[in-house]
């Protein structure tokens, strides 16, 4: 028990860490305006078109970092900050975003695999704590057979999440991956800028990874658990 709170502290930390350094990149980053001096939507724009893709359209969303690909709606949502400016973490979001597009575009495995969890997971991330503190008590105040096959089926949803966690790694680094070689083999940005959107995306990438390996130390928790229970 003691073993796992320190673990999830040492995550929350580095996640923190993560977090905070993201922030503190993408601001100072925001603040060297790119030397073409196109904004985020009209990177957005060019990258879909060199793709040769015209479905998908780039709209602005409110919030900070709240930029996603919306591949039912096929739109490149980009929040204020990205959509309006002109410097590099505002062209690295931007083409990171339009990677997803690409990845839908071109049938991306990985892309396509989330995307059919996704339904499943929606339901299993809001549901699967509840169902694994239930059978909990039901172990304890009821019958432990019956706790245990609701613990079990918890932790089979939670489970669920952590696979998705996973799978989204690939997804979101080969995004990253596409946004850097466009960005770079179209002259998009100089040198300077190329690392400053490197970097950007680096440490975006970083709390995913944080995210995916917290999620996997609690399944491992729940499991040993049921396990030490059984």
């Amino acid at each position: 028990m003691m073993g796992y709170y320190i673990l999830i502290g040492a995550i929350l930390l580095v996640s923190w860490y993560v977090s905070n350094t993201l922030k503190k990149k993408f601001k100072k980053y925001s603040k060297i305006q790119l030397q073409n001096g196109m904004s985020g939507a009209e990177i957005a724009k060019k990258m879909l078109e060199d793709h040769h893709i015209y479905d998908v359209k780039v709209i602005s969303t409110p919030g900070q970092l709240t930029d996603h690909y919306h591949p039912t709606k096929k739109t490149i949502n980009l929040s204020e900050s990205v959509y309006n400016e002109r410097n590099a973490a505002a062209a690295a979001v931007a083409a990171h975003e339009v990677g997803h597009a690409v990845q839908h575009a071109k049938a991306y495995s990985w892309l396509e695999m989330r995307s059919q969890l996704v339904p499943l997971v929606s339901v299993a991330s809001q549901w699967s704590q509840w169902v694994i503190f239930g059978g909990l008590i039901l172990m304890t105040m009821v019958s432990v057979g019956v706790g245990q096959m609701v613990l079990l089926a918890g932790i089979i949803m939670f489970g669920l999440g952590t696979l998705f966690s996973f799978i989204t790694l690939p997804v979101e680094y080969d995004a990253s991956n596409r946004a850097l070689a466009w960005l770079k083999d179209h002259n998009i940005v100089n040198q300077e800028e190329y690392k400053m959107s490197e970097d950007s995306l680096k440490w975006a990438a970083r709390t995913y990874v944080v995210a995916a390996i917290g999620s996997l130390a609690t399944l491992l928790y729940f499991i040993s658990i049921y396990l030490g229970r059984d």
